[in-house]
């Protein structure tokens, strides 16, 4: 009998990362709108719009981090082009956003702005729906999940990995900005998508609207994290770590990796789509600098930072990089690039596991000091006379070891 999915997400999770789960859920969608819109903006625990901004835009870099964990932690498929499918996302509903301006542009048209200034007469034909909100959702859903598709289809089946296909997802991110960067494409060029007006009639900027994006910005990284445990913790999970560590192997008992590997990578370039979404409104600008080879990089960044194979150690990796670009970028603009490669080095080097992996050595070493204590012994337990004497040489079962029943299996 088969376990209810309810049941194994429920168990995919342990107690502390539920707990986790609840304080995070409580914070994004209790305290903050509280912080932000009832108390006065010189109480001490007032936040400001800056910080909702900020920390909703990080959030979606976290969906970003779990997303590329998910193909590089979990199935082995290094991306360094994943800022294309993030950018997608954010250009797909830019669109929408745009087309909400109407006649409150600069030029009073209908058309945006920046068309009106390229002499452009009517909308192309690609920008049809696009002032439809549900139409939009599902360009943010299609356009990286058919574009990873495509390309994963034909990758993973030539085999292509590895290094290979780093610098193949890499060269695609960089044809794509470049395409994007010309006027002619109708995406605005290298100025991209911004003077945001409204989203479904509400303004864009006004503190209810940047509470409620940071709080769908929340639920999505809760959802991602939880269909990210329930699927790295299930069968296919499994499948999918053993590509990583012995492709030839699992295709030699019988299973094809490439529908594995297409299903994570389709997954992760939609979740990316997602990110970028919910990352261009409360931003205020989409251009395609979004899909320099260098974001994609950092992206990579952020995971190895946090550790990698953990789901929460993208979490963690994405915060602490991305706080600390926020600080660097104000105080010493010229120095963060140097930071960035300093810390990916050192984390290379020093902790090839992230941070999860160096909490992880702290509880290690404590371990062995509380095993070093001596243990009270135990009183033998009683024998009755029916049984007699047991032999010194007799094993109980009980106390087989689940490893030594693996073996004898």
């Amino acid at each position: 009998m088969r376990t209810p999915y309810t049941v194994r997400l429920f168990t995919s999770m342990p107690r502390a990362g539920w707990v986790a789960l609840v304080l995070f859920a409580l914070f994004a969608w209790v305290w903050m709108p509280i912080a932000h819109l009832a108390l006065p903006p010189e109480h001490a625990l007032h936040v400001s719009s800056y910080w909702v901004s900020l920390l909703g835009k990080i959030l979606c870099y976290m969906v970003v981090a779990v997303a590329m964990d998910l193909i590089w932690g979990y199935a082995g498929i290094l991306s360094l082009g994943h800022g294309l499918f993030f950018a997608l996302g954010g250009y797909a509903f830019g669109m929408y956003l745009m087309r909400q301006i109407g006649r409150d542009g600069s030029y009073g048209a209908e058309l945006p702005d920046f068309m009106v200034f390229l002499d452009w007469k009517e909308l192309p034909w690609y920008w049809s729906g696009s002032d439809s909100f549900l139409w939009a959702l599902f360009l943010v859903v299609a356009l990286p999940g058919v574009l990873a598709w495509v390309f994963g289809f034909f990758a993973f089946r030539s085999r292509i990995k590895g290094v290979y296909f780093a610098i193949i997802t890499q060269a695609l991110t960089y044809a794509a900005m470049l395409l994007f960067f010309r006027n002619e494409t109708g995406f605005g060029g290298n100025n991209g998508f911004t003077d945001f007006k409204r989203i479904l009639g509400y303004g864009i900027t006004t503190p209810e609207m940047r509470v409620v994006l940071f709080g769908l910005s929340a639920a999505l990284l809760v959802g991602v994290l939880l269909l990210g445990r329930y699927l790295v913790t299930s069968r296919f999970g499994r499948v999918l770590a053993a590509i990583r560590d012995a492709e030839s192997r699992v295709m030699f008992i019988g299973y094809n990796p490439l529908h594995y590997k297409l299903f994570i990578w389709t997954l992760s370039a939609v979740l990316c789509g997602l990110a970028g979404a919910l990352y261009v409104p409360q931003v205020g600008i989409i251009n395609p600098s979004e899909m320099s080879p260098a974001n994609s990089i950092e992206i990579a960044v952020w995971v190895a930072v946090g550790g990698r194979g953990t789901l929460v150690g993208a979490v963690l990796g994405a915060g602490i990089v991305n706080l600390a670009k926020s600080w660097f970028t104000v105080s010493f603009p010229e120095y963060w690039p140097f930071f960035l490669g300093f810390l990916f080095i050192a984390v290379t080097l020093f902790l090839p596991r992230g941070v999860v992996g160096l909490w992880e050595q702290l509880r290690s070493r404590r371990g062995p000091q509380a095993a070093s204590d001596p243990a009270p012994e135990a009183a033998p337990a009683p024998v009755s006379a029916a049984q007699g004497p047991r032999p010194p040489d007799t094993v109980v079962p009980a106390q087989v070891s689940e490893s030594t029943r693996g073996a004898t299996a």
